[in-house]
């Protein structure tokens, strides 16, 4: 049986931690950042988990993660 392909896009995208939860970026941080409050800037810094509901994808997607 040949090697599984990563999706490359959501191996950039994601990593798994140590407890096996997947860890992702904030969202609303890329762009138009100065009409957005200082507080809101802040709390997004941080990494987030997936979603219970999303994780059994992505992790089709990384099948070596």
């Amino acid at each position: 049986m040949p090697k599984m392909k990563t999706r490359r896009g959501a191996a950039k995208r994601f990593s798994i931690r140590k407890s096996g939860k997947i860890k992702r970026a904030s969202a609303y941080r890329r762009h138009l950042l100065e009409h957005k409050r200082r507080k809101m800037k802040r709390h997004l810094r941080g990494s987030d988990t997936v979603d219970s509901t999303n994780e059994s994808a992505i992790r089709r997607m990384m099948p070596y993660g």
